[in-house]
């Protein structure tokens, strides 16, 4: 990556494009490969020396990429200066001292003595850079991470603290970490804080086969956005009196939607939940941005090539992507029918996916044309639920 720090093109569009066009060739997120980009521009322009101690084995990427996070916000001539003194620190100092926690406060106090001026400054780009992330994780676990002012941070545990050990007082048998959790997330739906374990009060989908949904089997079940969970968990988000269920018809040869049931009168909605239904993800192969937050892209232009608003001209694509579809350098085909998309980046590279299926297609018994069942006697149907 470092190699590459040279062709970085310094521009945040320039540097957003290198990374989509790195992202399949290193098998990683964009945001991974932008970040990477980034230090290894610093390292090269703004720490020189940072880098050469890495290169000597004396520190690792984690605590290296803690050190330019710091050192961020800093000119690339105050950058050197501390880069300058902190080698200085380190060469003669303990091995403990290259631990991540104690390297980050020496960088601290070293920005601190080389910018005393700029510490508001920094405080509020940091404010400015505020958000909220998802982090899946395994077992049907995810994190929400929000960054934000530290005070305003700490205010909010104690809060929740508060009404956590006020419920332990009174008989909870949950832990006081589980009603922590239960009580920050009731707080952000809506509800009753630490009434009883929260339930979802937003929408995302669930695909579920039938004979899941009815306990004959355990197999096959889909939270849209994060990926396979337990079919006991999902008949449990199911049976939610808050649930909304939609009936999705899927030929059992090929697995996808051919029909949705409808709930309401407007085509234009019930076509764009279609499309959100089969596609799932964003139809750029290396990109997992779920459906329902995606564009309804038209494959064949509506305005230069008059291509149809229906479903077999339809794809779903994040903002970004549909933005990336017309930037000189970048070939986009979609073939709608089989899921299939190719992009060739401005790196000359061709990088092919395909749609997964919402049901597993199953295998016919008698392969010959005769026997086998039309799409519309689908035998699995799919049922999705709309949590809201």
């Amino acid at each position: 990556m470092v190699a590459l720090a040279a062709a970085d093109p310094g521009d945040p569009q320039g540097r957003a494009w290198l990374a989509e066009a790195l992202a399949p060739e290193y098998r990683a997120s964009v945001r991974f490969v932008e970040a990477r980009i980034a230090h290894a521009s610093s390292l090269v322009a703004r720490m020189p020396r940072l880098l050469d101690a890495m290169r000597a084995g004396l520190i690792e990427y984690y605590p290296a990429s803690r050190v330019l996070d710091v050192t961020a916000p800093l000119s690339d001539e105050q950058a050197l200066l501390v880069d300058s003194q902190l080698t200085e620190k380190l060469s003669s100092a303990a091995e403990t001292t290259w631990q991540p926690h104690n390297l980050v406060r020496i960088v601290g106090r070293l920005v601190e003595k080389i910018d005393p001026g700029g510490r508001v400054e920094r405080a509020r780009k940091s404010e400015a850079d505020r958000k909220v992330v998802v982090e899946h994780g395994d077992h049907a676990q995810s994190e929400l991470i929000l960054s934000t002012r530290s005070e305003v941070i700490s205010a909010c545990y104690a809060r929740v603290d508060a009404m956590a050990r006020q419920l332990r007082k009174k008989g909870e048998s949950r832990t006081l970490e589980q009603l922590r959790t239960d009580i920050a997330v009731d707080l952000l739906l809506g509800n009753d804080p630490g009434a009883q374990v929260p339930q979802a009060a937003a929408m995302v989908y669930l695909h579920m086969p039938v004979d899941t949904a009815l306990s004959i089997s355990e197999t096959g079940v889909e939270l849209d956005g994060y990926g396979p969970i337990p079919g006991a968990i999902g008949r449990e988000i199911m049976t939610n009196p808050k649930s909304v269920l939609r009936k999705v018809l899927c030929d059992p040869g090929t697995g996808d939607p051919v029909d949705l049931g409808r709930s309401r009168y407007r085509p234009t909605t019930t076509l764009r939940e279609a499309i959100r239904v089969r596609d799932r993800e964003c139809t750029i192969p290396w990109c997992r941005r779920p459906a329902r937050h995606c564009d309804t892209d038209h494959i064949q232009e509506w305005a230069r090539d008059h291509g149809p608003t229906s479903l077999a001209n339809l794809a779903a694509r994040c903002r970004r992507h549909h933005r990336m579809k017309n930037t000189p350098g970048w070939t986009t085909r979609h073939d709608p029918t089989h899921g299939t998309t190719t992009v060739t980046t401005p790196l000359g590279r061709t990088h092919t996916g395909r749609r997964t299926s919402v049901l597993s297609p199953k295998t016919p018994t008698n392969p010959h044309p005769s026997d086998r069942r039309g799409a519309g006697d689908c035998g699995r149907p799919g049922t999705v639920a709309h949590r809201g």
